[in-house]
C-alpha cells in the first residue's frame, strides 16, 4: 500500500478491495500500475468501485470530467483504461477500443506495465485532465 499521498473517496471502497477481487497472478499488475500512477501524479484522486471491479484515478472526484485512467480487473487480465484515450497520442498503438472516448490496454503480466509507452500514455492523460481543469 502506498503512503497517504493520494485522496480517496471512502464511501466507495479502497484499493485493497480491488486487490481482493484480483487473482493472485493479477495483483502485482494492479499494484505496479497504481504505483506508476502515484509516481507520475503524486496528488492523484482515487475512487474505487468494487462492484465494477475498477479503481479510477483523476485530478478530482468527477469521473467523467476529472478522471484520466482506471484499473479494471478481469478474469485473465487487467485493463489500464483511459477515459479520454481516443484523444491521446499512441504511436506504439497500445490502445484498444472503438468507443467515442474510452480506450484501454490489456495487461496479462506485470512486465507490460513497465513499457515506456505506457508511462507516456499516462503522462499525456494526466496532462490532458490538468489542462481541462484550467480551462473551466
Amino acid at each position: 500500500m502506498l503512503a497517504g499521498t493520494m485522496s480517496t473517496h471512502q464511501t466507495h471502497g479502497s484499493f485493497n478491495d480491488i486487490l481482493a477481487i484480483a487473482s493472485p497472478a493479477l495483483r502485482p499488475i494492479c499494484e505496479a500500475l497504481r504505483a506508476q500512477i502515484a509516481c507520475l501524479h503524486p496528488e492523484f484522486f482515487e475512487v474505487v468501485w468494487p462492484k465494477q471491479k475498477i479503481a479510477s484515478f483523476g485530478t478530482g472526484p468527477a469521473k467523467l470530467s476529472e478522471h484520466y485512467a482506471y484499473i479494471a480487473v478481469h478474469g485473465a487480465h487487467v485493463n489500464l483504461g483511459f477515459y479520454h484515450g481516443a484523444l491521446l497520442p499512441d504511436p506504439e498503438r497500445l490502445l484498444e477500443g472503438s468507443g467515442k472516448k474510452l480506450r484501454h490496454i490489456k495487461m496479462h503480466d506485470v512486465s507490460a506495465s513497465n513499457i515506456p509507452a505506457v508511462s507516456a500514455l499516462l503522462r499525456a492523460a494526466i496532462a490532458d485532465r490538468k489542462n481541462a481543469a484550467t480551462l473551466t
